[in-house]
Parts: structure tokens; sequence; C-alpha cells
């Protein structure tokens, strides 16, 4: 081992090992598994082996584990019948299972709460007949092709969210996680370009926050004052790489704060390249302006230990791998809290271990075929 990769391997262990409180827990480490939609739960059933899909990585060092986008009690929240539903008996049934199998392997673990808004197309399942609701009836290239939500719309949507959330803490989950990001139904709301509104749900950036910000209040009064809510955002939506919330580190305050004044425990700062700078003028990037701006913890995430951005691997190329130090360097100087690893850990059930060990010579590029498993 040359000197170089020696210190990496202390640092790493050193950086990543120190446990980090979110509201009420205590996460052991500082690595988590990032969300992925992964399409093995039949009729939204969760079964043994996503159970231990999730287990394989807690056992392996993970701190805390998102679960995939799973949907919430809402005709319109989905598209697909093979991604999981956090409502239903039988669903929350196979849930609970996944929950014991992960705290049985050490770790802890949040199921991430999903509406798909003006994404779905009206016939897929699992209820073909729903239509595609949104804040202005608007899809995310601007064309029409669905409903524009009306208050009792909203009120049922915002019921949802709640219910879930108590679901997740009344079946033994650990937090939950709100999915405010890529252009689903939450940062439908938050996005010009999709939130067309004239009445309180839409017009500035803060007015554009009140979808979210009740949904973040009723979520955080149907659960314990302890249990951690989080919540994920991004600038870039689905397809549409440029699109941007806020241009200034300003006007992300101004979407940040009610959101955090809600009840907000920690963000989730979804970006698809980690190390880049999210404005002009400054090193951080956009987990840690959002840490910097909210005083809540922060999770960062894109591209983590891999040189390939992730939307390629659903074109079914692979990645090479990528060191670490900058990672380390910024979590070194609290830029951010946590870190959310996707493909690679996707790839390699193994990954948190490997690195918290230091046996980075270990490590295995990224190979877009492990999607077609449950490894």
């Amino acid at each position: 081992m040359t000197v170089a990769a020696s210190a990496t391997t202390g640092r790493a262990a050193e950086t990543l090992a120190r446990p980090v409180a979110l509201n009420g827990l205590t996460v052991p480490n500082r690595i988590v598994m990032a969300p992925m939609t992964r399409q093995f739960s039949p009729g939204g059933v969760p079964g043994e082996d996503v159970a231990s899909y999730y287990a394989r990585r807690a056992a392996a060092g993970v701190g805390l584990i998102v679960t995939e986008g799973t949907y919430v009690d809402h005709p319109s929240a989905g598209i697909s019948d093979r991604i999981p539903r956090f409502h239903g008996e039988e669903q929350l049934a196979g849930w609970a299972k996944v929950a014991e199998a992960v705290h049985a392997a050490g770790g802890r673990i949040m199921p991430q709460l999903w509406h798909v808004g003006m994404v779905r197309e009206q016939g897929k399942p699992p209820f073909p007949e729903a239509p595609a609701v949104g804040p202005s009836g608007l899809r995310l290239d601007g064309t029409e092709g669905g409903k524009e939500m009306t208050r009792a719309d909203i009120d049922d949507v915002v019921a949802a969210f709640a219910k879930a959330a108590a679901d997740a803490e009344r079946i033994g989950f650990d937090g939950v996680e709100l999915h405010g990001a890529h252009g689903y139904l939450i940062d439908q709301f938050l996005w010009a370009g999709t939130n067309r509104r004239t009445d309180a749900y839409g017009g500035d950036p803060v007015a554009r926050t009140r979808f979210a910000v009740e949904i973040v209040q009723a979520v955080r009064s149907a659960v314990s004052p302890g249990f951690p809510v989080v919540f994920r955002f991004s600038q870039w939506k689905a397809d549409h790489y440029g699109a941007r919330l806020a241009e200034t580190p300003q006007e992300l305050e101004a979407i940040l704060t009610p959101l955090a004044t809600a009840g907000v425990d920690a963000f989730h700062a979804s970006t698809r390249r980690y190390w880049l700078p999210e404005f002009d003028g400054s090193d951080l990037n956009l987990a840690g302006w959002t840490r910097k701006l909210t005083g809540r913890p922060a999770i960062t995430v894109g591209s983590v230990g891999l040189d390939g951005e992730f939307g390629r691997a659903f074109l079914g190329e692979g990645a090479e791998l990528r060191g670490i130090d900058d990672l380390l360097d910024r979590l070194e100087r609290d830029e951010f809290d946590m870190v959310a690893v996707g493909r690679a850990v996707l790839q390699d059930p193994e990954w948190a271990a490997k690195v918290l060990a230091g046996r980075f010579d270990e490590l295995n590029s990224y190979d877009a075929s492990s999607l077609k498993s449950l490894s």
C-alpha cells in the first residue's frame, strides 16, 4: 500500500465512521444508501428478496438506508405495479419485515414517500383510471396532459403523506424521507416551470413552497416529536438537467427556510455530481449551501465513488471508479453531514465495509447489468 493510499484509508475510517444525530435518531456512521427504484415488488408488495437486499447493505456497514421511492395512498401517485406502495395491509406487512431485517443487521432505515404527479401517464398501473395531477396540469416539458389540482385534491395528497409517515413509525421505521426532487409532484409545486398557479400555492418562490410546507407540517403532526423527517430536493429534473429552483443562495434560502421552519430535520440535496459548486463564487455544493443556510444536517449525493453520471446507467452504460479524497475533504470541514451512495452500493453490497476498512483495492467499477437483479 502506498503512503497516499494509507492516508486515505485512515481518513475514510475516521471521517465516515462518526455517528450523527437526525433529531431523535442516532445513525452509527455517515454513509447513506441512496433511494433507487428497483421494480422488484409485484403488486406493490416488497417481499423477502427486497428485505434481504436492504439487509445485506446494513450488515456491511451502511449506517442509514433510504428505501426506493414508495407510493403514498393516492390513486394518481404511481406509474408501475412493480414499484412498492406504502399503503395496504399486505404492502405494509412486507415493509415491516424489511425494517425488521435491516434492524437485525444493525442498520437504520427510512422509506422514501413518493407521488409522481404529472409524470404519470393515464392507463398505467397500479390504478389505470387515475389521471395525472399536478399544480397546473403541466408536464415537465410545459405541455398539458393532466388535471390541475383543486384544494380538495391537495388536501387528499397531504393527508396521504401524513398517513404514510404515521404508518412508517407504527411498523418500525426510523424516520421518513419526503421525495421533493427530480420533477415529481412536490417538486412540480416548487418549480416555476410546472407551477403556474395564481392562488396561495403559486407565485413567488416562497408561495410555491406552500404545498411542501403543508405536507411537512402534516407529517410532523402525525409522528412523534423525535421521529426524523428528511426532505429530498434537487435543482435538476428528470430529462431537464438545466432546470433550477434557485439561481442564487438568497433564492435557495427563501425556499428552504419555510421547510425547515415547518419541521424538516435534515435535507437530502440531490445533485448529479457532488463535487460541482452550486453557485458562482464558492466551492460549496448544493448540500453545503443547504447546511449553511438552514443550519439543518445535510446529505450530499451524486456519483460518489464513480466517474460517470448516474443517468447513463439507464442507457446500459457502466462507470469507472473515482477516488473519494475530495469527498473526505468536504466532510472534514463540515460542508455537509452525510453521504448518500447509489450505484456503487447497488453494484457492491460490501461497498461500505470495504471503504470503512480501507479495502479500496477490492472495489469494483459499476456495471449497468446490476440493475437487472437484487443482489
